[in-house]
């Protein structure tokens, strides 16, 4: 799989469930659910849908105190949208757009703080990276 394409699903993925909880999570859903609509039209609509039920869970898990249900429900958006670029790579130019438009959204970021970075390993090597706080444990 081309690395970027994982790359822009991993940071969708976890856009998408972090705008949950925002203000901005109408403008969120409907951009996903524009994507959607333009290249895999007959999906737009469970799509919002699905993106609505996620959030309702969300929101009764951070009620909850659950703090594994947000990481499951970004895990699943990640997959998703992973899948949906593997089928329709046209569509990648696409949802950057409708990321770009929703980051400066996000809670607490600044330009300053948007940071990519990429890695390759081979063989047995371990690669880790971390945009804040990193704890590695090796056992």
């Amino acid at each position: 799989m081309d690395p970027e394409i994982a790359a822009l699903a991993g940071t969708a993925g976890t856009t998408v469930v972090t705008l949950m909880v925002t203000n901005a999570w109408e403008s969120a859903r409907d951009g996903m659910v524009a994507l959607w609509r333009r290249f895999q039209p007959a999906r737009a609509e469970s799509i919002g849908e699905e993106l609505e039920a996620g959030r309702a869970d969300l929101l009764l898990a951070r009620q909850a105190g659950d703090a594994d249900s947000e990481a499951e429900l970004t895990v699943e958006w990640q997959g998703r949208l992973r899948r949906f670029l593997l089928a329709r790579p046209e569509a990648a130019e696409e949802l950057r757009r409708v990321l770009d438009e929703l980051t400066p959204q996000l809670p607490g970021e600044t330009a300053a703080e948007r940071i990519r970075m990429e890695a390759r390993a081979s063989g047995s090597a371990r690669i880790y990276q971390a945009g804040r706080d990193q704890h590695i444990t090796d056992r």
